[in-house]
């Protein structure tokens, strides 16, 4: 199996203005990420808009990344919407055969109306039964339509499976990742911070890189503080503390304000959106001059870490 680590975006999907997915934004925004230096990529995910995907647009997407990326670093999905215990073999079973190398569970899917422990490993049992032994998989705590973060107990029982290589922990919090990283220790379960406040401790702590949002600005930035902060520890501090406030703009209209930014870098050419239709730049005042400040504040921390 391959391993799941170090930086990891949460891809955005560029629409055309007559709403389909824009296969040739999406082939520059992929290698937009390949040349930043990312580890992986993790395709149909919440950032991806996946909620407002049919199964089709799911697969097809998927199939893209793969083909696309062609075996340069992992790629992993997940597309994983449905209650309905049928609804989600379907569409699991559909993504598995796309080529990708993990396959992501949202953990609220698994456990639909919080019941517990029970409910959450009764649909495990049968999502594994259904899926490909061979096939890795991950967890993602993702926060639509509810954040259901595992237990101790469920986080341990997947992790000793021997199935899972990752999670995408969404709980924010500092002392659950380093409690997360003793329990997974010593199996294939990598613990991937997706919060950018933490992410700096997260990784001095164990967690396997870095999964949030602002990886679709400046994800080498995080992939310096990654692999090179120990060899720097005040730019590395500095840094980090930038990373933090820069990743609030996150309630500014996200993922509508990501894809403004990349638009206005030319990687691809609309800003076409289904979660909102909302025009971000007049709802929320000066997000011009905060994209403005982000992409000056990136430029000016790409050019401290360069080597010397």
């Amino acid at each position: 199996m391959k391993s799941i680590e170090g930086i990891v975006p949460v891809m955005l999907t560029p629409f055309t203005p007559n709403n389909e997915i824009d296969y040739p934004g999406l082939a520059r925004l992929i290698d937009w990420y390949l040349e930043k230096g990312v580890d992986a990529l993790f395709a149909v995910c919440q950032s991806s808009e996946m909620l407002f995907l049919s199964l089709e647009e799911r697969v097809e997407l998927a199939r893209f990344v793969v083909a696309h990326v062609a075996g340069r670093i992992p790629v992993i999905a997940s597309g994983h919407i449905s209650d309905g215990i049928n609804e989600q073999v379907a569409e699991l079973q559909a993504m598995a055969e796309t080529g990708i190398d993990a396959l992501v569970l949202v953990t609220n899917h698994l456990d639909p109306k919080n019941q517990g422990t029970e409910t959450f490993f009764r649909t495990l049992d049968t999502l594994l039964a259904a899926l490909p032994a061979s096939l890795p998989l991950g967890l993602y705590e993702c926060p639509a339509p509810y954040r259901r973060l595992l237990t101790d107990e469920e986080l341990t029982h997947c992790a000793n499976t021997g199935r899972f290589v990752v999670l995408k922990d969404v709980s924010c919090d500092l002392p659950t990742v380093e409690r997360r990283v003793k329990l997974t220790a010593g199996t294939s379960l990598n613990i991937i911070n997706a919060n950018a406040a933490i992410a700096f401790p997260a990784m001095r702590a164990g967690s396997k890189g870095f999964s949030g949002v602002f990886t679709n600005f400046h994800p080498e930035l995080y992939q310096w503080l990654y692999s090179q902060s120990q060899h720097h520890p005040e730019l590395a501090q500095e840094l980090a503390t930038f990373l933090s406030l820069t990743a609030v703009t996150e309630t500014l209209g996200y993922p509508k304000n990501a894809k403004i930014y990349h638009q206005r870098l030319g990687t691809f050419e609309h800003s076409d959106c289904r979660v909102t239709k909302d025009d971000v730049l007049e709802k929320f005042w000066a997000l011009t001059v905060i994209l403005d400040q982000i992409r000056q504040g990136t430029e000016h921390y790409q050019n401290k870490i360069q080597p010397r």
